[in-house]
This record gives structure tokens, sequence and C-alpha cells, in this order.
């Protein structure tokens, strides 16, 4: 069973679905037994920072993510709650991966929405693709760049559009979005 994190944060469904189509079954929860028990979970996202990090530490979700021990991958707003500290509300985070969330220069082309490629790729998550591999984004706020970034865009700066450590992946872009390449990211991390 893979577990989807609900913690009012949009974008369940469509992990759900794009979850499903490659044939697993899902569960989205907020319980922590359920939680502990899935063979996987995902942590997804679309919204701001300090709301999240409020909502999850008021249900003691902040403490049931780091206490997980399965695979965890998060997702867009979920990378950013997994790093240390997010300039979206100023707020500390998760602190998972040792990344800052930093807002992009304020300029006509912000937020960073649609298809990129990557800079650099490399770990489990991004086995199989390559730097000319499209992903899709919807961001306003990126994770800067850290010992822990498997993969790499560019978009005004360089930015971390994925990062792994020990049992914990994340990704900045949508897989659930991002039509092959995508699922691939995401057969990557369910077969680990």
């Amino acid at each position: 069973m893979i577990a989807i994190i609900k913690y009012n944060a949009g974008n369940t469904c469509s992990v759900q679905n794009a979850l499903e189509r490659l044939g697993y079954k899902t569960l989205i929860t907020d319980k922590e037994e359920e939680l502990q028990k899935a063979d996987k979970v995902i942590f997804p996202g679309v919204g701001e920072a300090s709301t999240a990090m409020s909502y999850l530490k008021e249900r003691g979700l902040d403490q049931v993510i780091l206490r997980l021990k399965q695979p965890v991958l998060g997702i867009c707003l979920g990378l950013q709650l997994m790093c240390e500290h997010s300039e979206e509300g100023e707020v500390a985070c998760l602190g998972i991966f040792k990344n800052k969330v930093c807002k992009f220069p304020n300029t006509e082309i912000v937020p960073h929405m649609g298809w990129n490629s990557f800079v650099d790729v490399k770990g489990v998550l991004m086995k199989g693709v390559e730097m000319t591999d499209d992903v899709y984004f919807v961001h306003n706020y990126y994770a800067d760049l850290s010992d822990e970034t498997t993969a790499v865009c560019d978009y005004i700066t360089p930015f971390s559009a994925a990062l792994e450590k020990d049992n914990f992946y994340a990704t900045q872009f949508h897989p659930e979005k991002s039509a092959d390449i995508g699922e691939k990211i995401l057969k990557n991390f369910l077969d680990l």
C-alpha cells in the first residue's frame, strides 16, 4: 500500500490517480498508524509553506514524517517542507535536507511554470533520466543546491530539482504531471 499524506495542501488526487494508473493501491491519510504501515509514503503539496507547516505541527504530522523508516517522496511543496527553512512565511521546516528555500527574484517570468530540462542528474530516483528530459514545474520558491541535490535545473538561477538523503527523496517538479519521464521517476521510487 502506498500512503499519501493528507495535510490540507492540495495535489493528493492527481498523485493518487498517477499511482493507480501504474497499478498501485493507495490511501490518502493523516493517521500515524496507517502511515507507519505503508510500504511507501508520498508527501505531495501545492500551497504556502508557513500555513502547511502550521497544519503539520498542529496534528503532530511533522514528527510522524521524521520517524518514517520506509521510502518517502516529497513533491513540490513537499520537497520545500523537507528542507531546513523557507522564505515563504519565514518558517522553520522539517530539516531533513540541509537546503534553504528561497524566493525567485521578482521578474516577469515568475512563477516558474511549465516544462524544463535538467542541468545535472544523479541518484537512484533519477535512474534512466537524461539531462535533455523535460519535467513539469509550477513554483515561486526553490531549494538551493547542497550535497543532497540529485538533479539540478536552471531557471533564473540553478536550483535543486531533486534531493535524496537516507530513506527520503523529493522532487520540486511534479512527476505525476510529467508524462513518461515522470512515470519513470515514480517507478524508480516505487521500486525502491
